[in-house]
């Protein structure tokens, strides 16, 4: 199996199709086409949460606005997940995701990224475009790794996708590839503990203007209402819990804070987009 992400939209992602097709039969599936344009931390957020539910396979994922740059192509080894992407950082949340996901399966490691992690940098060859490695570097890397797999991730162990990866003659280990870390809120506690608030960042909004933040759901569970840059709001767990058109504060399915309109959308009704700082105050906190 090789998955496919990128912002491409259409038709581009049929030519990485192509080209892969030359090289393996393998299954193809799209994650998504329409990732945040140019975002690699975007990106990286949505593919650490959807990537973990795929059983071990081939990723390769293209958002790179440093395209026809210095910038090196990356493969990484996660458990028995093999993740193509530009070296730009993109790759390196889901890999700790998939990683952590690999140990938990085998009873390694604590499920929070710790297995071991490999990446390598690809040896690439004058790509026939400047501004499409897509296709021609990101999409060709990915069908030969699927080909040296032999039956594919889904067969092998992490040391035999290992293995696999040391003796392609294209590929290198990497030495310092580029790290991207999702920002952690930060949280203030009173004298029990309990949060009582905390200053987040909105990570990504999604199609429907939900406003995804870095702030863990957990934090807010147990409130009616809180405080979103000073605005009081409601938190339900779910849309149907108000009125179309009002606000409302939720935990989305990835597990964490979303400020969100039902029947609307939350980044107009709150003024936020990616990057933006969030307070959340509990609601009988004056801080």
């Amino acid at each position: 199996m090789i998955t496919l992400a990128s912002d491409f939209g259409s038709p581009y992602p049929a030519a990485m199709k192509g080209v892969i097709r030359r090289h393996t039969d393998a299954e193809l599936i799209d994650v998504a086409h329409d990732l945040p344009r140019g975002d690699p931390r975007a990106a990286a957020f949505w593919l650490r949460f959807v990537l973990p539910e795929f059983p071990p396979a081939v990723h390769c994922a293209v958002i790179d606005p440093g395209v026809g740059t210095d910038r090196d192509a990356l493969v990484v080894r996660a458990g028995s997940h093999v993740l193509v992407a530009p070296d730009n950082g993109l790759a390196m949340p889901p890999a700790r995701a998939l990683a952590g996901e690999s140990g938990r399966e085998s009873g390694k490691g604590n499920g929070d990224g710790d297995e071991a992690i490999e990446a390598f940098v690809v040896d690439v060859d004058e790509p026939a475009s400047e501004t499409f490695h897509g296709r021609d570097v990101f999409a060709p890397t990915a069908a030969r790794i699927r080909a040296a797999l032999d039956g594919g991730p889904a067969a092998a162990t992490p040391e035999a996708v290992s293995d696999a990866l040391s003796a392609m003659d294209d590929l290198s280990p990497a030495t310092d590839p580029v790290d991207l870390v999702l920002p952690e809120p930060s949280v203030e506690r009173d004298d029990a503990g309990d949060p009582v608030a905390v200053e987040g960042e909105v990570l990504a909004i999604d199609r429907f203007g939900n406003v995804v933040t870095n702030v863990p759901g957990e934090l807010i569970r147990g409130r009616d209402w809180v405080r979103i840059n000073g605005e009081l709001t409601p938190v339900a767990e779910t849309f149907g819990a108000v009125d179309p058109g009002d606000r409302l504060v939720t935990v989305g399915s990835h597990g964490y804070v979303e400020c969100d309109v039902n029947d609307g959308r939350g980044d107009g009704a709150f003024d936020l987009r990616p990057g933006d700082s969030v307070r959340i105050v509990a609601d009988n906190v004056s801080l």
